[in-house]
């Protein structure tokens, strides 16, 4: 089975596509996709969609896996959020396929073993279960941590 996790940002949206075969999983490939700050929100959106398109044309993943939306303190922040994840699930949905949601804690357990782990702790963990993998950036990390975490919460 081949997994698409992704990690929807306005700013960066980091994505993970990885291969779990019963226990085992495998890194496949992983990125970010960056918009432009200056550019309409339209266009950084439109943006958005059409290189997680490319992602899902080229990986051919079974279904992708998110983490469930969380709110900032900052409402602009929130809405700037939802906008990408939205624009990041479309893109699934328009290329069929199913989108699984994991609470942000589950990611974290699944992946380092506490629900509470900091950043460097999954990127550590990371580098563990797919060793020699070169990760694209933090957004790409946590996108893959969604997708290893996909694979064992099922």
């Amino acid at each position: 089975m081949i997994i698409l996790g992704l990690d929807p940002s306005l700013s960066c949206t980091g994505w993970g596509v990885v291969r779990s075969e019963g226990s085992r999983i495998s890194h496949v490939a992983n990125g970010q996709v960056k918009t432009d700050a200056k550019a309409p929100i339209a266009a950084r959106l439109s943006h958005l969609v059409t290189a997680i398109e490319a992602v899902i044309a080229e990986h051919a993943p079974d279904h992708a896996a998110a983490e469930e939306i969380f709110v900032n303190k900052n409402p602009q922040s929130t809405l700037k959020l939802a906008q990408a994840r939205g624009a990041v699930l479309a893109a699934c949905g328009a290329r069929g396929l199913e989108v699984r949601e994991h609470a942000a804690r589950k990611v974290k357990k699944a992946v380092v073993g506490t629900g509470g782990a900091e950043k460097e702790q999954v990127l550590a963990m990371l580098k563990v279960l797919l060793p020699g993998v070169a990760v694209a950036g933090p957004d790409a990390a946590d996108a893959l941590a969604v997708a290893i975490a996909d694979a064992h919460l099922g």
